[in-house]
């Protein structure tokens, strides 16, 4: 026999890229390199204050270099060179910091007015020779605040304030501040319809066909409203954990040619009071402007409980006012007649009577643990795409299986080795039960 040729393509093995910094990255990096910047240029300049006559003695004894008057109230002095040597003047300027610098001025004292200061500093050097007297320099700056309150950094500002304001708002980097009363529930229509029909749902024959009407009802309307039938408004899937709801759920997505909302019920519950209730109303909004459509609330004990219990006199849960919205929603004063609700639950006994009441949820189908046909029918579907022996019997399977729900019949077929020939065929070996299953 000749090998078939591997026509499989190799993937191409493509190295982790780093994930790229975030917009809050860059405005706290931006924010750092500012705050140091600003450390760094007041250290640079930074002058050691004094008073006149400390600087009218600086004079006298010929260790000024430079004299200016900066903003007509204050003197910047600059020593000579020689003068730094001096014990007296380095030990002050040593104290002003590692990154000084020693070319700008190194004293500053304030005055009233430039005029007043010429007249005293021309009064000082009155018996100095000319060529010798230290000249007065008239500065004008703009300090770092006046550059802050400025037109163009107020410009610069508005422009970033309106930019991350945009990305906040289309859903950008920090956009949960906006959208935070925004539901998340997962959309599916025509563009990504659910693969999975009934026909991939197994042993849950009664539950399929109740839920089959609803499926017909939303396919040919025009059927059941000639007859004067109504739409129902919801059904509530009861059940043990693993016994196919969820599963149930995604072939009614599935079969549905609509468009189909699909979330949990944690997905309402937030630490903010008011987001849940803000979360149904926009989840309704949506809804209806693609009616007619079908909602899916998974787990929806997580809101639906039960209002009665463990509630203190004079609190306000956040998750009552969330069920609140819900019913309001589902059959209020101004319900639309287009969306159907679908919810999943193994805990019935804790939600509200409110809740369950006909007009909320019409019918509550009961989906249970599959019996042995049930079982076969499960056994059949996941030892399908499988290559098996030719004594692979799914009816002694599920003989052997009895109160295994679906997802547990799932687990026990992917653990075994079941294409091994029957001389060498080990136990079928559920990890649940630890049961051998001999096939």
């Amino acid at each position: 026999m000749t090998e078939k040729p591997d026509n499989k393509k190799k993937r191409k093995i493509i190295p982790n890229t780093p994930p790229r910094p975030t917009m809050q990255i860059w405005v706290l990096a931006a924010l750092v390199i500012f705050i140091f910047g600003l450390t760094y240029y007041n250290n640079l300049n930074a002058t050691v204050e004094i008073r006149q006559p400390r600087f009218e003695q600086m004079l006298e004894s010929g260790d000024v270099k430079r004299v200016a008057v900066v903003n007509n109230n204050m003197v910047e002095v600059t020593l000579k060179e020689e003068a730094l040597q001096n014990e007296k003047y380095k030990a002050e300027l040593e104290n002003r910091g590692s990154f000084t610098s020693t070319q700008g001025a190194h004293y500053h004292f304030p005055i009233i007015t430039a005029e007043a200061f010429k007249q005293d500093l021309d009064e000082l050097q009155k018996s100095v020779p000319r060529d010798e007297k230290v000249p007065l320099e008239i500065e004008k700056r703009t300090g770092l605040l006046e550059l802050l309150m400025g037109w163009p950094f107020f410009i610069l500002l508005m422009v970033g304030f309106w930019f991350l304001m945009r990305r906040m708002a289309t859903g950008g980097a920090g956009g949960q501040i906006f959208n935070i009363g925004k539901s998340r529930a997962a959309l599916f229509d025509a563009e990504n319809k659910v693969k999975i029909t009934f026909k991939d749902v197994a042993g849950l024959e009664e539950a399929k066909e109740e839920i089959q009407e609803i499926v017909e009802f939303l396919k040919n309307p025009t059927k059941f409203t000639i007859l004067g039938g109504k739409i129902p408004k919801g059904a509530l899937l009861v059940g043990p954990p693993g016994t196919g709801k969820t599963l149930l759920a995604k072939a009614v997505a599935g079969e549905a040619d609509v468009p189909f909302f699909s979330l949990s019920g944690s997905d309402f519950v937030e630490m903010f009071v008011g987001v849940g209730a803000a979360r149904v109303r926009d989840l309704f909004k949506q809804a209806k402007a693609k009616a007619p459509c079908i909602i899916f609330i998974d787990e929806i004990d997580a809101i639906g409980r039960s209002r009665s219990r463990g509630q203190m006199p004079g609190g306000n849960d956040e998750r009552e006012n969330t069920l609140n919205s819900l019913l309001v929603e589902m059959d209020g004063f101004a319900t639309d007649s287009g969306v159907i609700i679908l919810a999943a639950t193994n805990r019935p006994d804790i939600l509200d009577s409110a809740l369950l009441r006909p007009g909320r949820f019409d019918r509550q189908i009961s989906i249970d643990k599959p019996d042995i046909n049930g079982r076969t029918q499960i056994f059949g579907v996941h030892l399908g795409p499988l290559s098996l022996a030719e004594d692979i019997d799914a009816r002694k399977l599920a003989a052997q299986t009895p109160g295994f729900a679906g997802a547990e019949i799932a687990t026990c077929v992917m653990r075994q080795l079941l294409l091994r020939p029957a001389a060498t065929r080990r136990p079928l070996t559920c990890k649940t039960s630890m049961m051998p299953l001999t096939v």
